[in-house]
């Protein structure tokens, strides 16, 4: 994707979200040396475990590329981290003193964006959370991306919570029985409202996540109650995909781990403009460093902070 000088180079794309962090390694040719997958790396939900992930997912990645572990020290790495859009999140990490020769920071969704098209293009990221993102022109464009409960709606957390509040209702007499009732109680190991509270009072984006499974299946199967929830969040994802196509992304698509299932559930002319990524997000993270350390190399921004500000904020 860039030109860079000096070809014993290493770098490492990390990107990181609600439910796992994944690191690749690649050469200066972008040939793939190793992966490694850690647990959650979005700071919004706490910085030591971020650091934590990040820190694991490039040991992992170490080991399966069989360098050793002090090799951690020559990488140049590109973190793409959900929650570092809120510019508080993206100066606490930007402040880290990273074991890496040099990191670039950005936003899940710009490393995302360039994973998929390779450039100028709009994703849809559907995982743990949800968002729009256009890069096009040199410009940015958000939408949505607010945060678990606040938000990401059409996500996996948010079709678990929506899967709980009507469960809680179903225990108590004010709402209709169903197999997704059974399921989510069966997830759930338990039997009462009080039950059910003490599996989920209190916690993470990426535990609601997992009550998405039977929530999709369900509705797959054709439970009504179910099919209410996806259909709804499916219409609010569509709704962002349009957002997007207004601003004449040459490549639009979906990418996080319930984009396959959310797909069949999508308007159809959304699912017609709809484009394979080219390459995976780490990958985005990877070509994020590449610019910022080109950029550098011919005087273009003056520190690596410059690049990545610009990057995120425009």
């Amino acid at each position: 994707m860039v030109a860079l000088r000096d070809r014993d180079i290493l770098f490492i794309g990390i990107d990181g979200g609600g439910s796992k962090c994944r690191a690749s390694i690649v050469d200066a040719d972008n040939r793939l040396l190793g992966t490694g997958v850690s647990g959650p790396a979005n700071p919004l939900h706490g910085y030591a475990q971020t650091i934590d992930s990040i820190v694991r997912s490039a040991a992992l990645a170490l080991a399966d590329a069989n360098l050793p572990p002090e090799t951690l020290g020559e990488l140049v790495a590109g973190v793409g981290l959900a929650g570092v859009n809120m510019p508080r999140l993206y100066n606490e990490m930007a402040s880290w003193a990273h074991p890496f020769k040099r990191m670039y920071l950005t936003t899940d969704q710009h490393s995302a964006c360039l994973g998929a098209h390779r450039g100028d293009g709009a994703v849809i990221i559907a995982g743990t959370g949800s968002v729009g993102y256009a890069w096009v022109n040199g410009e940015s464009t958000l939408l949505g991306g607010h945060g678990f409960p606040h938000g990401d709606k059409g996500s996996g957390a948010w079709m678990g919570m929506e899967g709980v509040k009507y469960l809680l209702m179903a225990l108590d007499g004010l709402a209709e029985d169903s197999r997704l009732k059974s399921e989510l109680l069966k997830m759930l190991e338990s039997s009462t409202a009080n039950e059910v509270f003490e599996k989920i009072g209190g916690k993470s984006s990426s535990h609601y996540a997992r009550l998405a499974v039977p929530v999709i299946e369900c509705a797959e199967a054709g439970d009504p109650v179910a099919v209410a929830i996806v259909r709804d969040g499916a219409a609010y994802i569509s709704d962002l995909a349009d957002k997007l196509l207004e601003l004449k992304p040459p490549r639009l698509s979906m990418i996080g781990g319930l984009a396959p299932r959310l797909r069949q559930w999508l308007a159809p002319h959304v699912v017609e403009r709809l484009a394979e990524p080219l390459d995976a997000p780490e990958i985005g993270c990877v070509y994020f460093a590449q610019q910022c350390l080109v950029e550098e190399g011919h005087g273009a921004e003056t520190s690596a902070e410059k690049s990545e500000t610009s990057a995120l904020f425009g």
